[in-house]
Order: structure tokens, then sequence, then C-alpha cells
């Protein structure tokens, strides 16, 4: 067999074999950056969860109460106590996707009594849920199509109290 008889061959297979190599590599990208969204958002759910639970919420004023909340939905959104100037942690995320869940919110009062220690007061950190879920917005759409995230919620023990 002569070699001119095999002539752009390669050429005809790497022009079958590029489309579908090139879309398994965008896929490939794309929940990627799937999976690094979600784990920034478990992360900063779980920070914010944490820096509520070291409040004591109960002798703070209303006013400073707020000023705790809000920093805390910063600490979500952001990463920062205060949101000003600086860039979510994952692009579409809002303040209005994260909720907040204490022993002083009335309508979802976490608390349990443990005979031996006191009270132990719950707080609980959610980003996404039904009413504002996150979604994943791909930059390849027609390759791995937008992502909602099912609710990211943290709940971790506040301090307790006496007997």
């Amino acid at each position: 067999m002569k070699a001119g008889k095999q002539s752009g061959v390669v050429a005809v297979e790497f022009a079958l074999i590029i489309g579908p190599m090139l879309i398994a590599l965008f896929g490939i990208t794309e929940l990627g950056r799937a999976l690094y969204q979600y784990n920034a958002l478990v992360k900063a759910t779980r920070s914010a969860a944490r820096y509520l639970a070291q409040q004591d919420l109960a002798i703070l004023s209303p006013a400073d109460r707020t000023v705790i909340y809000n920093q805390t939905v910063s600490l979500a959104v952001c990463g920062h106590y205060s949101c000003a100037g600086k860039q979510p942690l994952a692009p579409g995320l809002g303040t209005d996707q994260v909720s907040l869940c204490d022993y002083e919110t009335v309508a979802c009062a976490y608390r349990g009594v443990d005979p031996l220690v006191g009270t132990l007061d719950l707080v609980s950190v959610t980003i996404g849920g039904p009413a504002h879920p996150f979604t994943f917005k791909s930059l390849i759409p027609w390759v791995v199509p937008d992502i909602s995230f099912s609710a990211i919620e943290m709940t971790m023990a506040g301090p307790y109290r006496s007997p």
C-alpha cells in the first residue's frame, strides 16, 4: 500500500472526533464550576452559622441584634461583615437568598432543654430554598443547563443557658 492513499485520513479522523471531545471538555469544565460554586456556598453558610452561634442574642438590644443579623447575611453572601464594595461569593447570590433562624425569632424558635446543661439554643443559616433558590448560571447552556441548587442549610448550637 502506498502512502499516497492514506494522506488526509488523519485529518478526517481528527475532524470527526474534535466535536465530541470539545463538548465533553466544556461539560466537565461547567460541572467543575458548578461544584466550585456549591462548595463556596456551603462554606459561606457554615461560616455565617458559626458567627451567629457565637453571639448571645438574648442580651443584645434589638438594634444590636439587627447589626449581627446584617453581618451574618453579609458573611453568607460576600464572606465579609459588610458587602460594601465586595463581590458575592457566587455570581447571582444576593441577600434575599439568605434566611436566618435563631432562638430569638418567634417564627422559627430553635430551643431544646438539656437537664444537665441547661437550655440549648440553635441557630440556622440557609442559602436558597423554595422562595429564593440559588441557580448556577451555565456559560454554555447547550452543554450543561442551568442548575438550581436545593437549600443549603447549616445549624449550630448557640450559647448555653444555665437551668
